[in-house]
């Protein structure tokens, strides 16, 4: 439905540019792994993926590094201090190392909640379209 119905419909209704050059995909807890699910499959569709406590996109399950490279501008986990970050954070070097632009954010002081995700919106929304 996002992509036959929900993408389109947008693009049409509002002034947001086609393409997914022009797209992004994030999602917090169980939204960050339905974003996860969603992006994987479809990365000719997005090129900005936020996972928000939501898990993370280790190089492994990455096929093709060099296409991943090309299409996905940024990606980005963040977590709650008091979350368990360590997999994401690991994540992240690996991703970087293989030339891939990967961010952490690590919210100071808090867990798996509003106030996370709220603070990695603030941090994941400046790396979007430039």
């Amino acid at each position: 439905m996002m992509l036959t119905d929900l993408i389109p419909m947008i693009e049409k209704t509002y002034r947001a540019l086609p393409g997914a050059a022009n797209r992004a995909m994030a999602g917090l807890s169980m939204g960050g792994m339905q974003t996860h699910t969603t992006a994987m499959a479809n990365l000719d569709k997005f090129a900005y993926i936020g996972l928000f406590s939501g898990g993370n996109i280790p190089l492994a399950e990455i096929k093709d590094p060099a296409a991943f490279k090309k299409q996905v501008k940024a990606v980005f986990f963040g977590n709650g201090q008091l979350e368990n970050s360590a997999p994401s954070k690991a994540a992240v070097e690996e991703l970087k190392n293989a030339g891939i632009n990967a961010f952490f954010y690590e919210s100071p002081r808090t867990a798996h909640e509003f106030l996370t995700w709220r603070r990695c919106l603030h941090e994941f929304a400046p790396l979007l379209f430039k």
